[in-house]
């Protein structure tokens, strides 16, 4: 690789031709934003599909950065308090909870200085600092020195001019253009961010935060449903993702339009592929159902249990009706106690407070494996363990 060099490149709207296939993709994505996520899936199991997601996003953030936690290994921290949490556990965890402020304060703040750095802050949060760890020596500071991003032939710009072009991206970002530019603006600014690279550590983990934030903020609204997992698409192939960023390093409107093609075709067939789960057909038959089998073969649950569950699966939504059937007995209070003992055990959750219709609940140590192992098998899943 020959020694990196800074190259200016001016921040500005690239305009794609009308033919072109960037253009199809900004019309079909602009779609998928203001169509209503129907479907059937329970509104309640889908918020925990999207619960898993984020974990996987998550994860897969930080693997990008180079850290080998397996998903495997992650999940067992969720059910198991017990485990000591090491400094790559703590990494996806800090970008766990960084997701969750993106989410609660989006809508209610800029993105400016002071809500990137507050992300950067989560980001490294009790992290060891490099050259060993993926901490930082100034939480949520730009960086005061000068510094090289690893096998990439562009080379940051000088500390001192880090302020400005943050200032720059930030007016840009916020600027009130048309709508239907809001997601040529969000690939653009998460290259810029990276060109910029204005923190010592954790530009990557932070800038991936950053896109997720403004596509939120942009109409993709992940509280009503939609699940939006684009740290999917820089993870799946790691090489395009350099590749692809090269290219806007190049500073032309070629390489820069190139550049968005590659995040927006990758966001759409993200959104896509998850938007299937929303069909419940296709949810129970190909994830859920395989998952209640795969506990029962390992004995995780009983084989009660597993008749419970999967009607419960079956139908969505029970009450203690819908299960005597299952129950030689036949009493009111051994049907009662068998569903107190699932919603201890987290397997049934009422469907509102106070009320005795129950849905299925899978983030568990019962039924949390099966689920992954079950969209990892259906393509879902972009990290391989």
């Amino acid at each position: 690789m020959s020694e990196a060099q800074f190259i200016p490149c001016e921040l500005k709207l690239e305009q794609p031709s009308f033919d072109s296939t960037l253009t199809d993709l900004i019309i079909e994505l602009d779609y998928l934003r203001k169509k209503t996520l129907g479907g059937s899936t329970h509104p309640n199991v889908f918020f925990q599909l999207k619960q898993i997601f984020h974990t996987l996003e998550s994860i897969g953030s930080a693997r990008i950065e180079g850290n080998r936690t397996t998903i495997a290994e992650y999940i067992e921290t969720k059910l198991d308090d017990e485990i000591p949490i090491s400094d790559g556990i703590q990494e996806i965890q800090n970008i766990e909870k960084a997701m969750e402020f993106v989410e609660a304060n989006i809508h209610d703040y800029p993105i400016n200085t002071l809500f990137i750095s507050e992300l950067h802050k989560m980001i490294v949060a009790d992290l060891p600092l490099p050259p060993k760890g993926e901490g930082d020596y100034t939480p949520g500071i730009y960086r005061k020195n000068n510094l090289k991003i690893h096998e990439s032939s562009h080379l940051p710009p000088e500390h001192f001019n880090v302020e400005g072009y943050m200032s720059e991206l930030f007016t840009f970002i916020n600027k009130a253009d048309s709508p239907k530019y809001d997601l040529l603006k969000a690939a653009i600014a998460h290259h810029r961010f990276v060109w910029i690279h204005p923190f010592g550590n954790g530009n990557g983990r932070t800038v991936r935060l950053f896109t997720y934030a403004m596509l939120v903020k942009t109409g993709f609204n992940v509280n009503i449903g939609r699940i939006i997992n684009p740290t999917a698409v820089f993870y799946s192939n790691r090489t395009d993702y350099y590749t692809y960023l090269a290219k806007a390093d190049s500073g032309t409107k070629e390489g820069v339009l190139e550049w968005c093609e590659y995040v927006l075709r990758g966001l759409k067939d993200e959104i896509e592929k998850i938007d299937k789960l929303s069909d419940y057909e296709y949810l129970k038959k190909e994830v859920l159902i395989p998952a209640i089998n795969h506990s029962l073969e390992r004995k995780y649950i009983t084989d009660i249990e597993s008749k419970v569950l999967k009607r419960v699966v079956e139908i969505q939504l029970i009450q203690a009706s819908d299960i005597k059937d299952l129950f030689s007995s036949k009493h009111n209070s051994e049907i009662s106690r068998q569903i107190k003992k699932l919603i201890e055990k987290k397997m049934l959750v009422p469907e509102k407070e106070g009320t005795r219709k129950y849905i299925i609940r899978f983030d568990n140590n019962f039924l949390l494996r099966g689920i992954i192992k079950a969209l990892d098998e259906k393509g879902f899943l972009p990290i391989r363990d």
